[in-house]
């Protein structure tokens, strides 16, 4: 069985990109949601670093496929009702409502303003590892 330091070719998920055609709009409102400023912000390319992920935006339709036709990224959260329910307050739209998966997992996905999918997920049996 191979752990995660173990694989020599994988080291895990590392970026998601999504569509941001307004790149000034995009970067501000994953601030707000993320309550952090990029770490990388150019007029090509914004990267967060979120827990040691990346979410990127990027202006270029034709490198990145948004809402529909994109991707559905999950990221973590502690509580999913209450992170539903912020970012419905900062303008996403509701796709799926939070829904109890079983096994103590709960999931849901938005609607970011730009038309990206932005799903979450509250899973008791996954934790990134202590540094």
């Amino acid at each position: 069985m191979n752990t995660p330091t173990s694989n020599p070719h994988f080291q895990g998920l590392r970026t998601i990109i999504y569509h941001a055609p307004d790149l000034d709009k995009a970067k501000a409102w994953y601030s707000a949601v993320l309550g952090i400023q990029p770490y990388f912000d150019q007029p090509f390319y914004v990267g967060f670093n979120v827990g040691g992920y990346e979410l990127a935006l990027d202006p270029d339709a034709s490198s990145t496929p948004g809402g529909k036709s994109g991707a559905v990224t999950y990221w973590g959260v502690v509580d999913a009702q209450t992170a539903f329910d912020r970012l419905i307050s900062l303008g996403a739209v509701e796709r799926s409502a939070v829904q109890d998966v079983g096994d103590g997992i709960r999931v849901a996905t938005v609607f970011d303003p730009f038309g990206n999918i932005f799903g979450i997920i509250q899973n008791p049996h996954f934790s990134l590892p202590k540094k």
